[in-house]
């Protein structure tokens, strides 16, 4: 999806006031082969919800690192069977098993955090899109979340063309709440990310 800058922001202006629902809608017409990404992290099954409202289909790459707790496991699959989602599931080349003898979990400041990194979580993602092609992808960034996040905004184009769309982009954690509770949907905060030591440190995938 070829946009300039100029157009994205208009968009962006355009797309400010609409629900995340017609914001998805809009953005599942205008694509080709879109596509949603999710960890099932806290407040995940609100875009899964819109997403598979605009398009039932909708393929959902779901990265499991192999070190979800209990909990999330739990969750996924409820939301997984409440929205009936046509899950893609990408998991790392070695098992958690493995990594954990040579590796462990690496510190943030160990030089094998990057490594690891790359292996749970980046190199799965890389292979996932690569499959999928997408020209369209969903994702629950919000506002406030990262300083590289507060710099985007509902739409925002990656250096790869692929156009990032963020439909609960400007919703805080309480009205968040409140449309979890609206739609009737389950929300875990049991979630580990072993890639991320602070909640608000950037994970990787969106700094291109």
């Amino acid at each position: 999806m070829n946009l300039t800058e100029k157009e994205i922001q208009n968009l962006n202006q355009s797309l400010r006031d609409k629900t995340p629902l017609e914001i998805v809608q809009w953005a599942v017409e205008k694509a080709n082969q879109p596509v949603v990404t999710t960890n099932f992290r806290p407040y995940e099954a609100a875009i899964l919800q819109v997403c598979s409202v605009a398009l039932s289909d909708m393929p959902v790459i779901w990265c499991d690192s192999g070190y979800n707790t209990p909990n999330t496991y739990r969750h996924a699959e409820e939301v997984i069977d409440m929205l009936k989602l046509n899950v893609k599931l990408y998991v790392p080349k070695q098992t958690t098993a493995h990594r954990d003898v040579i590796m462990g979990i690496p510190d943030i400041d160990d030089p094998k955090h990057k490594e690891f990194t790359e292996q749970v979580k980046l190199e799965p993602f890389k292979r996932a899109m690569a499959e999928h092609t997408p020209d369209v992808w969903f994702t629950n960034l919000r506002k406030g979340q990262t300083a590289l996040r507060d710099s985007l905004d509902i739409l925002s184009m990656g250096k790869d063309g692929v156009l990032k769309v963020s439909p609960f982009y400007y919703y805080s954690d309480a009205e968040l709440d409140v449309y979890l509770e609206e739609n009737k949907l389950p929300n875990e905060f049991k979630y580990f990310d072993p890639t991320k030591v602070l909640e608000n440190r950037e994970c990787g995938l969106h700094t291109n």
